[in-house]
């Protein structure tokens, strides 16, 4: 069998030959990589930023804390929440334990909830960006109620910023809410 004679090139096809650059002269083709690539760690889930104790922290600054029963876990949970929240958390903590003794404490949904065995919980809170979330779960019965409304019907909120709080209504509010039953989760 004969071998096939190799075709020549047109003028056109030679000049368009010509015209185009070297390999060697080609920028290199970068590896397509997504950018959530980029910051993803193992399982291709993006890195969340840590605070100075390594703690996770989630959308808004809120610390990534284990679900946990106790005073311990609270404590853990307002250590690491973020600048000035951590001071807030600190003196709600505080008021919410010497307004009601015998309180009950746990960390669940990345939230410090209080509450009195047996009757549920009464309060929780949730740090946000530019501001901590104070979740009366009966605040609708409170007197008078929470200022901020929930689409919960029985729940109202208190948004604490960095100027603090008002002691005397906050301790008012904690001694109505831990007198009803709360929530029970």
């Amino acid at each position: 069998m004969a071998k096939a004679k190799p075709r020549k090139k047109s003028p056109a096809a030679k000049a368009a030959k010509a015209a185009t650059p070297a390999k060697s002269a080609r920028p290199a083709k970068l590896p397509k990589r997504k950018v959530a690539q980029k910051a993803a760690g193992k399982g291709g889930r993006p890195k969340l930023p840590k605070n100075e104790n390594g703690v996770v922290l989630l959308a808004g600054g809120n610390p990534q804390v284990a679900k946990a029963d106790g005073d311990a876990p609270v404590q853990h949970y307002i250590a690491n929440m973020p600048g000035w929240k951590s001071t807030q958390g600190r003196k709600l903590d505080a008021l919410i334990t010497r307004t009601v003794p015998a309180v009950r404490k746990a960390v669940k949904w990345n939230s410090p909830f209080y509450g009195i065995e047996g009757q549920g919980w009464f309060l929780a809170f949730h740090v946000f960006t530019k501001y901590i979330k104070v979740h009366f779960f009966r605040g609708r019965s409170l007197e008078p109620p929470p200022p901020v409304p929930s689409s919960e019907p029985r729940a109202r909120y208190v948004h604490i910023d960095e100027g603090g709080f008002d002691d005397a209504q906050m301790t008012e509010w904690i001694k109505q809410a831990a007198a009803i039953p709360g929530w029970m989760a």
